[in-house]
């Protein structure tokens, strides 16, 4: 982290402040090297307090692949078969073939400032792009991690950085196509790429290195075993069930779904995060909240692709647990994912508050609370505003129209559904206030060096 972004000592009050057993009034917050050192309910301000009106605790996004940040909207012009996923992918890898590290640096760093400013404080960096133009290894294997955590330093982002193993082209360990070709890494590349990338993290003031088996597709049965011993202690994702197309390959394959497969061949527990689960049935379902696993749905990105629509509804009765993420990063709004996750389940069902569980209950509040949590489970770090933790916090602006005469939980539904993004003021990420007015105190050098990577890559 650079100097101007070094935590210092400060007191922040809050008219109303959402803590984890609720909202809160006259709340004096107390940080200290980047973390909360004392929360003070029911207090006076005093002349050195710096004062807000609405407090939220950041919002983790678990799920992102911000190198894809510099082809949003370069996908959507129709082509002569029927669009899909794939037809998609095969846009993305063509457009990635060019990415320099430096490229991929500036674009995530672009990516992280806009995550902020929309209310996420930590990102769960899902980096599959390991190897230079030609496919070769960098000499630092892991070299463009390191560009995702310079990204981080840049920007101020919580990182939960998941270098990827990626080997294969489909189901059946069946060997990889040229677009692929820096993407591969073998489970020996795979383990010198983790401790590369575990000391590139290690400049930042509180990353977390995860594993990421890509998808049951690009990762064999032998490697998922193989990958134990680096997974210990660990958050895990995986891909899996993002398209109808893959759970017939699967079963085509195995013989069963890939949610199943992946439960009776592997010991997934509370430390995985499942990304999207579009198509799975009751059954797998259960299987999922017996497992303690986090679903992470991307429902801006999943709807941008034409995935589907995870049966959110259902597997909240099932137990489950879920955060969200910006995946393809096509737009990158906190709000707007709870947002279209809720209205995604009332299209599909014809009914509304579909996600609020028992009469009464305040339905942005209770996505809002779900996947704080779920995030933060998948990202491995705790969620909420308490002692000890990072000083991940946004405010409101109170004087915002759809904020106007709100208190309690009329606020966090207000947020999601009536303002989004808009209503944010400031943001502090580990204790510095890094947006202040809605803007990023960087976004212009940001904006910047990302214009000058854009007017390369696509010129």
């Amino acid at each position: 982290m650079s100097e101007r972004l070094r935590p210092s000592g400060a007191s922040l009050f809050f008219d109303q402040l959402l803590l984890p057993d609720g909202w809160a009034r006259n709340v004096r917050l107390t940080l200290e090297g980047g973390r909360i050192g004392a929360i003070e309910a029911d207090a006076t301000a005093t002349v050195g307090d710096e004062r807000h009106a609405i407090g939220l605790p950041g919002m983790p996004n678990l799920h992102s692949h911000a190198f894809q940040r510099a082809m949003a909207g370069l996908a959507e012009r129709r082509g002569p078969g029927t669009d899909s996923f794939w037809s998609w992918r095969d846009i993305m890898y063509r457009f990635v073939a060019r990415m320099s590290p430096d490229d991929v640096r500036a674009i995530a760093a672009l990516a992280y400032m806009e995550m902020l400013e929309s209310g996420f404080t930590r990102v769960g960096e899902f980096h599959y792009l390991h190897h230079d133009r030609d496919g070769a290894p960098f000499t630092d294997p892991a070299a463009m991690s390191g560009a995702i955590v310079a990204a981080a330093a840049d920007s101020g982002i919580g990182l939960t950085l998941l270098p990827v193993l990626y080997s294969h082209a489909g189901f059946g360990a069946q060997p990889p196509h040229a677009g692929q070709a820096r993407f591969i890494l073998s489970i020996d590349g795979y383990a010198r790429l983790i401790e590369g990338a575990q000391r590139h993290a290690a400049t930042l003031p509180d990353a977390v290195v995860g594993i990421a088996p890509h998808s049951l597709r690009a990762v064999s049965a032998d490697q998922l075993r193989m990958l134990a011993p680096l997974a210990v202690d660990r958050p895990v994702h995986i891909h899996v069930a993002e398209q109808v197309k893959e759970v017939e390959d699967c079963l085509a394959w195995s013989g069963q779904r890939p949610v199943a497969w992946l439960l009776d061949h592997v010991d997934v527990d509370a430390r995985w995060c499942l990304v999207h689960a579009t198509h799975v049935d009751a059954g797998e379902m259960a299987a999922i909240a017996r497992s303690g696993a986090t679903v992470g749905l991307c429902p801006v990105t999943e709807a941008n692709l034409g995935d589907g629509i995870f049966p959110a509804g259902a597997y909240l009765d099932a137990g489950g647990r879920f955060g969200i993420g910006s995946d393809s990063n096509i737009l990158i709004d906190c709000a707007e994912e709870l947002r279209l996750l809720e209205y995604g389940q009332r299209l599909l069902h014809r009914r509304r508050n579909m996600l609020a569980r028992q009469a009464g209950e305040a339905t942005g509040a209770a996505l809002h609370a779900r996947a704080l949590a779920g995030g933060a489970a998948a990202l491995g770090v705790k969620d909420g505003i308490c002692v000890g933790q990072s000083g991940d916090i946004v405010s409101l602006d109170a004087d915002h129209p759809a904020l106007l005469a709100r208190s309690g939980d009329a606020i966090t539904d207000s947020f999601i559904f009536a303002s989004g993004r808009s209503a944010i003021d400031c943001v502090w990420r580990h204790g510095i206030r890094l947006v202040q007015g809605g803007r990023h105190r960087q976004r212009e050098d940001v904006v910047r060096t990302y214009r000058a990577v854009l007017e390369r890559l696509i010129g």
